[in-house]
């Protein structure tokens, strides 16, 4: 755990975002802790295998399958991109959820529409990890959500390599697994393909409210 990142007794709203940043709908909800969640005030660090070696000289991202012109980007490039801020609470499979997260980075909207836009028959995306090929599968409308985005800091701070620095996909409105760390592209795709972890038993989708934790 990060103990420099543990949170406050209080709950953050989103009257405390910052001015512009996104606010992800779930934090307007009544009751913010999906059902079988509790509420952790620490940051907690999981992964299915540790973290990768890697090298920002050799770092690339790629927006590729069902777009019109895939692209690639070094992490100057990254760097160099339009950011957004994201405030969003933050659900973890495992049943904690951390409150009021603010995230900063690239929109994946505006990286799919820098590659000109899904092509016909996109439905779906997979993203990939630099840690020993890891993927996850969602939806392509969920990608597309305007509080989705590839962060590469956390509450004002670069993003470690404990949790997916330096750069992690971050989907708020799924469970945090689907958010992948160390992130190495986005695949659009015609049908759904699970991911690590859907193909050992978790759910294809992964809504929090819902309880979406396993396939079966």
């Amino acid at each position: 755990m990060d103990n420099q990142k543990d949170q406050a007794e209080t709950i953050l709203t989103p009257a405390d975002a910052p001015e512009g940043a996104i606010i992800s709908p779930d934090m307007y909800r009544e009751h913010r802790i999906p059902p079988g969640q509790s509420r952790t005030k620490k940051w907690p660090v999981l992964d299915a295998a540790g973290p990768p070696q890697l090298d920002l000289e050799t770092w690339r991202f790629r927006v590729f399958g069902l777009v019109r012109q895939p692209l690639e980007f070094t992490w100057p490039e990254f760097l160099a991109l339009p950011r957004v801020q994201v405030f969003s609470d933050f659900h973890c499979v495992t049943r904690w959820s951390r409150l009021g997260n603010l995230w900063e980075g690239v929109s994946a909207r505006h990286l799919v529409d820098l590659a000109g836009g899904p092509s016909a028959g996109a439905q779906y995306a997979l993203a990939h990890g630099y840690d020993h090929g890891f993927t996850t599968n969602l939806p392509l409308t969920d990608l597309l959500s305007e509080d989705a985005l590839v962060a590469i800091t956390h509450d004002g701070e670069p993003l470690s390599i404990d949790h997916g620095g330096p750069a992690r996909l971050v989907v708020p409105l799924l469970y945090a697994w689907k958010s992948a760390k160390w992130v190495s592209g986005l695949e659009l795709l015609p049908l759904d393909c699970a991911g690590f972890w859907e193909s050992n038993g978790y759910h294809m989708r992964g809504d929090p409210w819902t309880e979406e934790r396993h396939s079966w």
